[in-house]
């Protein structure tokens, strides 16, 4: 009984064999004759990792078909080279995700580093263009200044009629009288804060040669004495003559023909002229409070 056992094993196990050697024969001629016309070679050159190209292992062998434990041992190893390939891409994926941030980043630091330096050279240049409108205003104030000063130096000579004042005498008399005295006050007291005038003095007496030119002199010194020692205006300022009887202009309902008249008393013409330099001052005075 247990030889017949033994030999139906025999049997069993070469029929098997036989069975799984002509299953091999026929998928290796199937894959022999398979038309050239399949699926283009794939070389390494072609792949993502620059490996070659996963292999299917076509060989089981004989315990791997009758083996189910087998079957999942070889799937095992069959599928392990594809879990190390998508685990190279993973890797290789996560690599250029990381190196696109690091490019997306420094792009983006540089964008806002130029935009950083535009704005500052946005900034520089409204700060020139109002420092250019601030030289710009300085240099038309100084043409002017400097047109004025010009025009002031150019008349700074040329003495302009004020005020005047006629101060009378009585014949023979020289001593001021009190209201000749209130005149001069009136005219010299705002002198003390002034600059750039002069006063003219000129007197004018009754009688004939010698004796009215002296009299009108001493008529006329006795109110530039009054306006020098009340009044404290520098002698220099003062212009003095005598004229005696000279004749003076007197203007006739047409002021364009004056008539000539003669002085029959003592009479003293005081006239303050003023030049530009009181204006000079004044402009000057204005554009420093501008400033």
């Amino acid at each position: 009984m247990k030889n017949r056992t033994m030999i139906g094993l025999i049997i069993l196990s070469a029929v098997l064999a036989v069975s799984a050697f002509a299953q091999d024969n026929s998928q290796s001629s199937s894959m022999q004759t398979a038309p050239a016309t399949a699926s283009p070679v794939i070389t390494k050159a072609d792949t993502a990792t620059g490996k070659d190209p996963l292999q299917p292992e076509t060989h089981e062998g004989f315990w791997g078909h009758m083996n189910p434990f087998a079957r999942k041992k070889y799937v095992a190893r069959q599928t392990q080279p594809i879990r190390d390939r998508i685990n190279e891409l993973d890797e290789l994926t996560a690599s250029n995700s990381k190196q696109i941030k690091d490019v997306d980043a420094r792009a983006q630091q540089g964008i806002q580093l130029a935009s950083a330096k535009a704005n500052e050279a946005d900034m520089h240049a409204v700060d020139a263009g109002n420092r250019a409108q601030v030289a710009q205003q300085t240099a038309d104030k100084a043409s002017t200044r400097l047109n004025t000063v010009e025009q002031v130096v150019t008349n700074i000579d040329q003495y302009q009629p004020s005020t005047q004042t006629e101060i009378l005498f009585k014949s023979g008399q020289t001593v001021l009288s009190k209201n000749a005295k209130e005149a001069l006050d009136e005219m010299a007291t705002p002198l003390k804060s002034q600059r750039g005038y002069v006063v003219e003095v000129q007197g004018f007496a009754a009688g004939h040669g010698q004796a009215a030119i002296a009299n009108s002199q001493k008529m006329a010194e006795s109110v530039v004495r009054y306006l020098v020692l009340n009044h404290d205006i520098p002698v220099y300022r003062i212009y003095l003559v005598g004229m005696g009887n000279a004749p003076l202009p007197s203007a006739t309902a047409d002021e364009s023909k004056p008539k000539q008249k003669r002085i029959t008393g003592g009479r003293v013409e005081v006239s303050l002229l003023k030049n530009n330099l009181e204006q000079l001052a004044s402009t000057n005075s204005t554009m420093n409070q501008q400033k």
